[in-house]
């Protein structure tokens, strides 16, 4: 145990803090089996304590300036580039990112989503006209006061920066609850946020799992918001739990994105589509794992899937190179596993993968990149959100069938459309059941939001309406425009 690194402390009110009573729980290198470090799960009197330092805190950083609050995210935008490296290794050994993609992707995201937050509160109008019909009624957005933030393990930084500095520059004061699984990066960005000067209060972290320090943000009277990213099943029990105290809740949740690739698409929409299902170990609740192919190029695109998937290399995530790494725990590789059992069982046809550890591997929660075809729709497979490398190849005839089948889900979170035809890929958007919508292999412009409908929750990340997330909105009448 005195090998691994210790910690077991929580940032509260500016300082670092021990636990109120000692309950181990050692991370896990995916990539290895082996402990790396050892952090401490809080119980009721560390979040108490959370959250009374957050609660001091408000009333004077909620009426900061916009120059102050912005001159403070800048500051951390600074500290995180400096710690990128830092980052980038304790990502790769919490949750088994590859080295490159851990330094390339998961910590540029808190980069990409911390500038486009700084860029959009530069413009961001706190008190805005109703419209030239009522010259007196004005629309004031207003911080909403303690926030709980509860993040999830597949892209720590990303949903880190997603909520903490939006919730920041609204004005709110936070406590924030990373997954237990993946703490080490929560970690480094908590002394990012200590060195950049963050006011104490202002900013806490309690590390914690869902049961104790998740649910204690939630029942808790005095945090009036909560911001989830995880599970589907998480977010209805974190709902239920803040019903009592009606508390605000934002949820971003699960997956089961349908790409839907015509007869006239690209030719690198089956092999785009393939890796990226398979990217970051298929744990993107973003990622489009039912791959619906209009039926002229569905042979063809079921043996080109098939060659992605033998064509992508599984290996430690300590490695560099343009690999996958392991899933991120022995859990995690069951519930994998099972689903692909399951989807043999179902009589869907295995054309790549499968159950078990990739050849010569003995060692690491490593799952074989695996593609599905002559997948229907009511299958398992198709409708559970499996979190892995897992691709099910659905066909359809045309394009009134393929939007009854991507809108036959649960879930609401990312469609995809591939095809030459303009005229059709806006048809579909507006027809697609989701709260975006992927077309051509473009990614959504900067400052756009990210979030979904149905059991995808409802959140509305990044942006504006990021910003506004955070916020409540007060109409107010009689207002004097000369003052």
């Amino acid at each position: 145990m005195s090998e691994l690194l210790n910690k077991r402390q929580f940032y509260i009110d500016g300082k670092w803090v021990d636990p109120a009573a000692p309950n181990d729980l050692e991370v896990i290198d995916p990539s290895t089996e082996d402990a790396v470090a050892v952090i401490s799960l809080g119980a009721q009197a560390d979040t108490d304590a959370a959250v009374a330092a957050a609660k001091r805190a408000f009333p004077d950083w909620s009426a900061t300036s916009r120059e102050e609050r912005l001159a403070v995210a800048e500051k951390i935008l600074e500290v995180y580039k400096k710690r990128a490296s830092d980052m980038a290794w304790a990502i790769t050994h919490e949750m088994g990112a590859p080295a490159d993609m851990s330094a390339g992707d998961q910590v540029a995201a808190g980069i990409w989503h911390t500038t486009n937050f700084i860029n959009a509160f530069k413009d961001f109008e706190f008190v805005r006209p109703l419209g030239d019909h009522a010259p007196g009624t004005m629309i004031s957005w207003e911080p909403i006061g303690v926030v709980g933030l509860i993040t999830p393990w597949n892209w720590p930084m990303n949903q880190v920066t997603l909520k903490v500095i939006p919730a920041l520059l609204a004005g709110n004061t936070m406590v924030l609850k990373p997954s237990e699984i993946a703490p080490l990066s929560s970690m480094v960005f908590a002394e990012i946020v200590d060195d950049a000067g963050v006011p104490a209060g202002v900013f806490n972290m309690v590390n914690g799992d869902g049961e104790g320090v998740g649910s204690q943000l939630s029942v808790h009277p005095d945090v009036e918001m909560i911001s989830f990213t995880g599970s589907t099943r998480a977010g209805i029990a974190i709902s239920k739990a803040a019903a009592d105290s009606l508390k605000k809740v934002a949820l971003e949740l699960g997956g089961k994105g349908a790409n839907v690739i015509f007869a006239d698409a690209d030719d690198q929409a089956v092999i785009r589509g393939a890796r990226h299902c398979f990217y970051n170990s298929g744990q993107s609740c973003n990622a489009p794992t039912r791959m619906l192919v209009q039926r002229e190029i569905y042979d063809h695109a079921v043996e080109t899937a098939k060659s992605v998937a033998e064509s992508t290399r599984v290996a430690s995530g300590h490695d560099s190179g343009p690999h996958i790494g392991p899933v991120v725990s022995k859990k995690q590789w069951d519930q994998i596993q099972s689903l692909i059992e399951k989807g043999i069982e179902e009589g869907a046809r295995l054309v790549a993968g499968g159950p078990g550890l990739p050849e010569g591997v003995n060692r690491g929660y490593y799952v074989r990149p695996t593609v599905f075809a002559d997948v229907s729709n009511d299958m398992t497979i198709a409708q559970q959100e499996i979190f892995g490398p897992v691709l099910s190849i659905i066909p359809f005839e045309d394009e009134e069938e393929a939007v009854r089948i991507a809108n036959d889900t649960a879930y609401g979170l990312t469609n995809y459309v591939q095809s030459e035809d303009g005229a059709r890929r806006n048809r579909m958007a507006r027809k697609l059941r989701s709260g975006m919508v992927e077309m051509n292999g473009e990614s959504r412009g900067a400052g756009a939001f990210f979030g979904g409908v149905g059991r995808s929750g409802r959140a509305r990340e990044g942006g504006v309406w990021g910003i506004e997330e955070f916020m409540d909105s007060k109409a107010i009448s009689g207002w004097d425009p000369a003052s």
